[in-house]
């Protein structure tokens, strides 16, 4: 395959699309719940580590892949090792990120449809003066529902392809343009509210204000993990994103600017969302129940509890919505670098992510006893392997290739940032990434 010749508009484009990639459901629904299963401050700062130490580094080895292959994961993969001597069969890492991406953005969909459905009961109103036990019973009713699933997945997935499908500079850039802005101005909305609620003092203080005893082992295994799971790194996604990279733009500077915009948002919505929380004397260790039924519940009992309700459904789904538009394009360059057409390759990553998230869909439902692996539906596997184990394992290869394989020359000019910022940065991802990257795949495993 030849190189693409499309690129990104200007550097900002590009950087809000990597944002747009790394900004999702990692940001403002799990990172608040797993925040508030692992103590709150000692979590946010073992996480803020993480990311330097080893989210920002393999970010790094990831774009710089596809800036120097420009070309689909799998051809810039395989070309790059060609013309270092070694194994061609590097190329396969594309294509096993495709599936990463793949099995997640099955479940994605589904999860993202969900913020769909409670945006509308939100403006209608159908919190107001609910109780905690009829919140939580609508829930489950919700999950039971195949139908009301199905459609919103079926709703939510056609909203990202079609974006897709205009191609990088009419649809990603375009709409990363308009959306990721309007995120953060819905953010600074509602932490402006939160500062105005009885809680605000006290989620602020548990959120930067670590304890030395909540500083456990297990803390940081869960920090480790989500700071890889937050920036997007592991699945090919932004490596396809590289290719399409100005060629004048600074790689380090980007990918500095992505994490803190990516950090930014985890804490505005841990914020916002603490705030009500501990205003209402709930716990914040409800786990992933804290999106969907905690929060309800909370902004049910506050003034203009549904206004404020609404505009944080429809956050939550602006940031699925691009997460899920930049997760399905390494899908689409992949087979595109196969000769296909734009059209047809979305098409084609279309019906196959449909067909797969039925099952995710029906999970709570019609197939709640099929169990095929573990003891687990297909949504507790897709939702956990992918980004546990699949995600780590694909950015512990990405940065062996990157920091190993890939020509000196190539890797270093990819960077652009000199000899001696180049030898800086591969000696961090060698000798700290890579056996960061290796922990947060163990303890996945196990």
């Amino acid at each position: 395959m030849s190189k693409t010749l499309e690129r990104w508009g200007s550097k900002r484009a590009f950087i809000l699309a990597v944002t747009g990639a790394a900004v999702g459901l990692g940001n403002i629904w799990r990172f608040p719940y797993v925040a508030g299963e692992n103590g709150g401050a000692a979590f946010l700062l073992i996480y803020v580590a993480f990311v330097i130490l080893l989210g920002i580094p393999v970010m790094m080895a990831e774009i710089l892949i596809g800036r120097a292959g420009r070309r689909g994961p799998m051809q810039a993969l395989g070309a790059l090792a060609a013309e270092a001597g070694a194994s061609r069969h590097w190329r396969w890492l594309g294509l096993f990120g495709a599936f990463t991406v793949f099995c997640i953005l099955s479940f994605y969909s589904v999860v993202s449809g969900w913020s769909i459905e409670f945006l509308v009961a939100s403006i209608n109103g159908n919190f107001r003066g609910a109780s905690a036990a009829e919140i939580g019973a609508g829930f489950d009713a919700f999950l039971a529902n195949p139908g009301l699933l199905i459609f919103n997945h079926t709703l939510f997935l056609l909203m990202t392809m079609v974006v897709v499908a205009a191609g990088v500079a009419k649809g990603l850039e375009r709409l990363n343009n308009l959306l990721m802005p309007l995120l953060y101005g819905l953010l600074l909305l509602l932490a402006a509210y939160a500062a105005t609620t009885s809680g605000f003092g006290t989620a602020l203080s548990w959120l930067f204000l670590p304890s030395l005893e909540a500083l456990t082992p297990s803390v940081v295994l869960h920090a480790m993990g989500h700071a890889f799971f937050t920036l997007a790194v592991g699945a090919c996604a932004l490596m396809a994103y590289g290719a399409y990279m100005p060629d004048e733009q600074s790689l380090p500077r980007a990918a500095v600017a992505v994490a803190v915009l990516d950090i930014s948002v985890a804490l505005l919505a841990g914020i916002a969302i603490f705030s009500v929380v501990f205003s209402q004397g709930m716990d914040p260790a409800d786990g992933p129940g804290l999106m969907f039924v905690t929060l309800p519940i909370a902004f049910s009992e506050l003034p203009w509890g549904s206004l404020w309700l609404s505009v944080f459904f429809l956050l939550l789904l602006l940031a699925t919505w691009t997460s899920a538009i930049n997760l399905a394009e390494p899908m689409v360059a992949t087979l595109q670098g196969f000769g296909w057409r734009r059209s047809v390759s979305t098409a084609v990553v279309a019906l196959s992510v449909w067909s797969i998230g039925l099952l995710s869909a029906l999970s709570f439902s019609t197939l709640a006893d099929f169990r095929p692996l573990l003891g687990r539906n297909v949504f507790e596997l897709v939702s956990s392997i992918p980004p546990d184990i699949f995600l780590p394992l694909g950015g512990l290869l990405i940065a062996i290739f990157a920091a190993w394989v890939l020509p000196r020359s190539a890797a270093a000019a990819a960077l652009g940032v000199g000899e001696r910022g180049y030898l800086c940065w591969r000696n961090v991802v060698r000798w700290v990434s890579i056996p960061l990257t290796l922990m947060v795949l163990l303890s996945g495993l196990l």
